[in-house]
């Protein structure tokens, strides 16, 4: 199944719509333009919040949370390195590999394709594809690709 996730340009605070391969809108992505930390909401077509991220905002390396309702499921943590951008998912048993420079990596869970990202160049505002191996991994890989893309953007 693959997802693209638009990011509105004009916006005081974190926007995406997220649609479907028809072009059908899946689920709308807001930031909080005051809080403590950045923190996005996903919410489903019907306006019904399905998960959000939140910023660890003390913390010596970025650091977010992924929550499913109520319930923390994952967090992305920004890796030490030195030449290259190195991240963790803790809580899911997923790892990241590719190159997060060119926003082109791929998500997995003991040699299961849980899925690939890639951006698309030459868009106004950024733009990526999601193609997400599971339909009921959807929403966690959705969070966990956000959140990877808020740690990549502080």
């Amino acid at each position: 199944m693959k997802l693209y996730i638009k990011q509105k340009v004009f916006s005081w605070t974190d926007r995406f719509t997220v649609r479907d391969a028809d072009g059908q809108d899946r689920y709308y992505v807001e930031g909080e333009l005051f809080s403590f930390g950045k923190t996005l909401h996903i919410c489903d077509t019907s306006g019904a919040g399905r998960a959000f991220i939140q910023q660890k905002v003390f913390s010596l390396l970025p650091r977010y949370f992924v929550f499913v309702g109520d319930r923390q499921v994952a967090e992305i943590v920004k890796e030490p390195t030195l030449f290259r951008q190195k991240y963790s998912i803790e809580g899911l048993g997923w790892e990241i590999y590719g190159d997060f420079w060119a926003h082109d990596y791929a998500i997995v869970q003991n040699d299961r394709m849980i899925a690939t990202i890639q951006k698309e160049w030459m868009t106004w505002g950024d733009c990526y594809e999601v193609d997400i191996a599971d339909e009921n991994d959807e929403l966690i890989a959705l969070a966990v690709v956000l959140a990877i893309d808020c740690v990549m953007a502080s």
